[in-house]
């Protein structure tokens, strides 16, 4: 429905960087699905307006971490790379963001494990990792648009009712306390949680 892409004009504006890590995607053996699904989920889930930053780049460490580093310099608030974080000789992609020499944020990761956990047991094959390097956040998210999601918004039961919480809950109070802008959750899609005294939405 167009309504869940609207934007409203009190929100600030957001600088989100997207990589999409893959050596076919890049090289034009099949088309990204990552970026879209990505931009998708996010302006459901957003009412601030978006300044996209977005790349699509094969699985090349040195490439990866000069790029995340190009957006940071860019003043992305949030990046978000997808791809590249299984065990897979050619996975480089933590390494990549780890080099970037960012604080590291491992309750990311670990939650994306436990939710994927819920489908397959294989989840815990996956290295998916998240750093904030000077007032950016970076999150490694897995490859398929179904995980992005899932990881992202989390789980819910027939109800409604949050089984398992997403990542992405909890990004926008840590880009407040980075010093960014302020992140408006469209609550009916994913909630972002905030103690009750860092609430200070303008669209109040």
């Amino acid at each position: 429905m167009s309504s869940t892409l609207q934007i409203d004009p009190r929100c600030d504006l957001l600088q989100i960087g997207l990589l999409s890590i893959s050596d076919r995607a890049s090289g034009g053996v099949y088309a990204d699905q990552g970026i879209p699904a990505l931009k998708n989920w996010l302006s459901q889930a957003l009412w601030n307006p978006i300044d996209w930053q977005d790349a699509v780049i094969p699985d090349e460490a040195a490439l990866i971490t000069s790029s995340l580093l190009a957006l940071v310099d860019k003043g992305c608030h949030l990046i978000l790379t997808t791809g590249g974080t299984g065990p897979a000789p050619r996975d480089v992609t933590p390494e990549a963001t780890l080099a970037v020499q960012g604080r590291e944020m491992p309750g990311f990761g670990e939650q994306m494990r436990q939710i994927s956990l819920h489908f397959v047991p294989t989840a815990i094959l996956s290295r998916q990792v998240a750093v904030i390097k000077a007032q950016t956040l970076i999150i490694n998210l897995p490859g398929q648009p179904k995980s992005i999601e899932e990881t992202l918004g989390g789980l819910k039961d027939a109800q409604g009712i949050p089984l398992v919480h997403g990542i992405f809950a909890a990004v926008p109070y840590c880009i407040d306390l980075l010093g960014g802008p302020y992140m408006e959750s469209k609550d009916d899609f994913c909630k972002a949680f905030r103690p009750k005294t860092a609430v200070r939405s303008k669209r109040i």
